[in-house]
C-alpha cells in the first residue's frame, strides 16, 4: 500500500511538471538585402561649352552654373542610372568669367531664340550608344554623343550645329554686336555655328 501511494505521488508530480513546461517559439531570422548600385553625387553635374570666333576658329569657353538632373534610375551602371534622365538648364546661369560677354550672350544671342529661358533635354542608351535629345529654339533634335566612364565619372563630349536648330538669326545678332571682337588677322568678322558641348556627373 505504501508503495502504491509513492507511485501515485510520483506520477502526479511528473504529470504536473510536464504541464508547466513552456514551448518556446522559434525566432525567425530577419534577412536584410544589401543596398547596392551607383549613386549620383549631389551637385556634381556640370555642363560646359566652347563657341568659336574669327576665321581661325578661336575658342571661347563657358559653362552653366545651374543644372537640374531628374528622372534618374537605380542601377549598377551609369547607362542604367541615366536612362531616360532629363535635365534643365536656366540660361540665366550662363557664365564665361566675362560680365560683358555674359550680358551680350543672354540679352542678344539667346534673346534671338524662341523659348530659351530653359535649355532642356534627355538621355537614352541603345546598344552601347548614348543619344542626347536636345530642345533649343523650339526645335528638338536627337543625336548620338560619345561618352566615357572612368574613375566614377561619366562624361559626354560632342558638337552641335546651331543651324540645325534654326539659330542663324541668333548667330548673326551676336556677330553684329561683337563685330570687331570677332575679327581675325584677315580682317574678317566671323561667328561659327558649331558649338562644342560637354557634360559630366560623378558617381559614388
Amino acid at each position: 500500500m505504501k508503495k502504491l501511494v509513492i507511485l501515485a505521488f510520483t506520477l502526479a508530480f511528473v504529470t504536473s511538471c510536464k504541464k508547466e513546461e513552456k514551448t518556446e517559439t522559434p525566432i525567425e531570422e530577419v534577412k536584410t538585402e544589401a543596398v547596392s548600385g551607383l549613386k549620383i553625387i549631389s551637385d556634381s553635374t556640370k555642363v560646359g561649352w566652347t563657341a568659336y570666333k574669327t576665321t581661325e576658329k578661336i575658342g571661347v569657353g563657358g559653362s552653366f552654373k545651374e543644372i537640374e538632373l531628374k528622372n534618374t534610375q537605380s542601377g549598377e551602371t551609369p547607362e542604367t542610372v541615366l536612362e531616360g534622365a532629363s535635365f534643365s538648364i536656366p540660361v540665366s546661369s550662363l557664365f564665361t568669367n566675362n560680365e560683358d560677354r555674359d550680358y551680350k550672350l543672354k540679352t542678344i544671342f539667346f534673346a534671338a531664340l524662341k523659348n530659351t529661358e530653359i535649355i532642356g533635354g534627355t538621355l537614352n542608351f541603345r546598344e552601347g550608344k548614348c543619344f542626347l535629345t536636345l530642345t533649343l529654339n523650339d526645335v528638338t533634335k536627337q543625336m548620338e554623343v560619345p561618352f566615357t566612364y572612368e574613375n566614377k565619372k561619366f562624361a559626354l563630349n560632342s558638337t552641335i550645329n546651331l543651324d540645325d536648330f534654326g539659330g542663324q538669326t541668333a548667330i548673326s545678332a551676336i556677330n553684329k554686336a561683337c563685330y570687331e571682337l570677332h575679327k581675325g588677322a584677315d580682317g574678317v568678322s566671323k561667328t561659327w555655328s558649331e558649338v562644342a558641348i560637354n557634360g559630366s556627373v560623378l558617381f559614388e
